[in-house]
C-alpha cells in the first residue's frame, strides 16, 4: 500500500473515532461526566441553564471550616458554588448563629467542582446556588473527618409526617428559617411541610414565610436557593413563590393521602450532555486552574 493511501486511511480512521467518541459522549448519562470532575473549570464564574438542568463554570470551594460552620461529608466534594452562594453562606452563617444561640451551622451539599447532574441524591444543585444546612447545631469542636462521614443529622418532622416532632423541633430552628429567608439573594428555603405548617402556626402574616415552601423530603435538612445573580446571563431564574405567605389552603393539599402517599411514577431517564445547555460541553472540557507556585 502506497504510504499516501495510508496516510489517509489513518486520518479516516482519527476521524470516525473521534466522531464516535463525540457522539458516545453525548449519550452517557451526564451525571457520570460531571461526577468525576474533582476541579472547577478554569473560567468565569457562570452558572448555566436551569437549578435541575445546567452546570457551573468558575466554582469556588467553602473551606471545610468557618468560624461559624464546618462542612459535612466532604468525601462527596459537593462544597463547591457560585462566589455568590459562597458569600451568602460567609454572612449567613455567623448570623444564624446569633439569631439561634448555636455555636454554627453545618452545611451539606452544594454543588460539584462543575456543577451538573450529582451521581446520587439531587435533582438540582446544577448551577451552584443551593445549598443544604443541616438543622443539627455545629458543635464547638472541630469534628474530625471520621465524624463528618458518618454522622447523621436530626430529624424534625413527627413519624406520621402530620406534625413537627416536639422533642426536636426547637425555638432556634424558626430563627434559622427565618435568618435565611431575610437574606435578599435567597429566592427559596425548601422545608418539610410540617415545618411549614409550624412556621405558620407561630408567624402566620410574616412577610418573610413567602419564601418557606413546602417540599416532601427535607426533614433533616432545608434546601436554600438563590437569585440568579446579577449579570449572569445564561442563568435561567425559577419564577417568584406565590403571593402571601403560604399560610393557606394550598398547605393543606401536602396532608391528603394523595400527597403523603404518592403513586410510584417510572423514573425519568437520566440527562445526558446532550440535554444540557451547549456551553455545558465547554464547561466539561475546559482546563483546570493554575496553581500558584
Amino acid at each position: 500500500m502506497k504510504a499516501s493511501a495510508w496516510l489517509r486511511r489513518k486520518a479516516w480512521a482519527g476521524f470516525l473515532l473521534s466522531l464516535c467518541a463525540g457522539v458516545c459522549a453525548a449519550q452517557v448519562p451526564a451525571k457520570k461526566l460531571f461526577g468525576k470532575a474533582t476541579e472547577p473549570a478554569a473560567m468565569a464564574a457562570e452558572p448555566i441553564g436551569y437549578y435541575s438542568k445546567g452546570c457551573l463554570a468558575g466554582a469556588q470551594a467553602l473551606p471545610a471550616d468557618g468560624a461559624h460552620w464546618q462542612v459535612m461529608r466532604p468525601a462527596r466534594k459537593r462544597n463547591w458554588g457560585h462566589p455568590a452562594l459562597i458569600a451568602f453562606l460567609e454572612r449567613f452563617a455567623p448570623a444564624a448563629a446569633q439569631a439561634s444561640g448555636w455555636p454554627g451551622i453545618l452545611v451539606g451539599d452544594l454543588a460539584q467542582p462543575r456543577g451538573g447532574p450529582m451521581l446520587t441524591g439531587h435533582a438540582s444543585h446544577q448551577l451552584g446556588l443551593d445549598a443544604d444546612i443541616w438543622y443539627l447545631p455545629m458543635p464547638v469542636q472541630r469534628m474530625s473527618a471520621s465524624e463528618r462521614e458518618n454522622l447523621s443529622s436530626v430529624s424534625l418532622v413527627r413519624a406520621d409526617r402530620l406534625e413537627v416532632e416536639p422533642a426536636t423541633w426547637a425555638l432556634g430552628h424558626a430563627a434559622l428559617l427565618r435568618t435565611a429567608a431575610a437574606d435578599g439573594a435567597v429566592q427559596r428555603i425548601f422545608v418539610n411541610p410540617a415545618i411549614k405548617k409550624a412556621l405558620c402556626a407561630s408567624d402566620k402574616g410574616a412577610p418573610w414565610l413567602r419564601k418557606i415552601r413546602p417540599e416532601h423530603g427535607h426533614d433533616y435538612h432545608f434546601h436554600v436557593r438563590l437569585h440568579c445573580p446579577a449579570g449572569a446571563s445564561q442563568c435561567e431564574s425559577q419564577e417568584p413563590p406565590p403571593e402571601g405567605d403560604g399560610c393557606d389552603t394550598s398547605l393543606d393539599w401536602w396532608f391528603t393521602h394523595e400527597a403523603l402517599h404518592p403513586q410510584p411514577s417510572a423514573p425519568a431517564a437520566p440527562l445526558t450532555l446532550a440535554k444540557l445547555p451547549a456551553a455545558c460541553t465547554s464547561v466539561l472540557s475546559a482546563g483546570r486552574p493554575k496553581k500558584p507556585r
